[in-house]
């Protein structure tokens, strides 16, 4: 299998996103390649917003990406396949300020042309422009089960960002 990849409509992106996100899980990436950070992430969604297309990521504040997240213009979204679990579960569990994640992990980090940093490894690659984020409230939640989720009231940050490049691995 080669290790180029294609660049794609986001329309052309296949399989069951509920799929991908949920249970494959994804990076998000934020920072440039002095200074970046990932993180394992199962919670986003993708679709149409304000006429373009759009990734929702949502970090908690205490995350060492959220500084990267806050500081970026740009992050990225990487989906990788199976054989990269490991890689996945080692950026869950650990914290980017503890460990060397790409050392650890033999991740191979790329930059975009927008400075953004995405991984070889990945299958499928969104690059997102930040247009959006706002705080969840508490006091906002209609199902009060959801706060559960939140038991150090540490809530998300929600990002909204367009997908401005969307990179398949071509597979030969």
């Amino acid at each position: 299998m080669t290790n180029e990849f294609k660049i794609i409509d986001p329309t052309e992106i296949h399989g069951n996103t509920f799929q991908m996100i949920d249970k494959q899980w994804f990076l998000l990436t934020a920072g440039n390649l002095q200074k970046f950070n990932t993180m394992t992430a199962s919670w986003g969604t993708m679709g149409i917003l304000w006429n373009k297309p759009v990734f929702f990521c949502f970090v908690r504040p205490q995350r060492y990406t959220y500084q990267f997240m806050e500081s970026s213009s740009h992050y990225t979204i990487s989906f990788l396949g199976e054989t990269q679990r490991p890689a996945l579960k080692f950026c869950g569990k650990f914290s980017g300020k503890d460990v060397d994640k790409i050392g650890s992990t033999g991740l191979i980090p790329k930059e975009t042309q927008n400075g953004a940093i995405y991984f070889e490894q990945a299958d499928l690659v969104l690059e997102c422009r930040k247009l959006y984020f706002s705080d969840l409230d508490p006091s906002h939640f209609l199902d009060p089960l959801i706060l559960k989720n939140y038991p150090i009231n540490d809530f998300h940050r929600l990002y909204i960002g367009e997908i401005v490049k969307c990179m398949l691995k071509s597979k030969r």
